[in-house]
């Protein structure tokens, strides 16, 4: 049910060989209602003035997109990626490594993890709280790894559980309890900073075909 760390096998690479990037031939409607709840929950924290919730949330989102794009780029230069999900698994693959759902899921993880924290935001109980969390997520992700329909997809033998919660989760999950309780100055600083290299990439890299 768990796997650990990737196998290096033929049948992976066949899977990562077989992914198909922005292809609407798996698409359906859920695609919309998920969407749809992502925004309601934005709208309601924005309306209640709950902008650091806000701030958390695309602090972390940004830093996933930003991953995301590394892990594609690891893909075009190495041949294969670090992380990517299958075609069975998702109506729609974003780049090799996120689907919408998987990327849908992240930009609501920042909130949760923010309004997850003890209303005495210190700096032990913030950084427990991202290295709680960074533990729940690899070992989900240990778990989708071993998914029959290949939900999460890890090629290499060195990559896997110790490093994604460390290299990928922790960062994500600083990124959304740290950054709310900056200066905003501060905030606009690190998500125009993030948001900004996120689009400048995204824009240049997808049209050259890299990822």
């Amino acid at each position: 049910m768990f796997v650990f760390w990737g196998d290096g096998s033929q049948e992976a690479k066949d899977l990562v060989d077989s992914v198909i990037v922005r292809s609407t031939e798996n698409f359906n409607w859920t695609f919309i209602f998920i969407l749809s709840v992502v925004f309601y929950i934005y709208w309601s924290e924005a309306q209640k003035k709950n902008w650091k919730h806000i701030v958390a949330g695309f602090s972390l989102y940004g830093v996933h997109w930003l991953y995301e794009i590394c892990n594609a780029i690891i893909y075009h230069v190495f041949g294969y990626p670090l992380w990517t999900v299958s075609n069975a698994s998702t109506t729609f693959i974003l780049l090799i490594g996120v689907c919408w759902e998987l990327s849908m899921m992240f930009s609501l993880a920042g909130i949760i993890s923010f309004k997850m924290l003890p209303e005495e935001r210190t700096f032990k109980n913030k950084l427990m709280g991202a290295i709680s969390m960074a533990l729940l997520f690899a070992l989900f992700e240990s778990f989708l790894a071993g998914t029959s329909n290949h939900s999460f997809i890890w090629v290499y033998r060195w990559w896997g559980v110790i490093p994604v919660f460390f290299t990928t989760y922790i960062p994500f999950f600083l990124a959304s309890n740290f950054v709310p309780d900056l200066s905003v100055k501060a905030q606009k600083r690190f998500l125009i900073g993030i948001w900004g290299a996120v689009a400048v990439l995204l824009v240049t890299l997808i049209p050259l075909g890299i990822i």
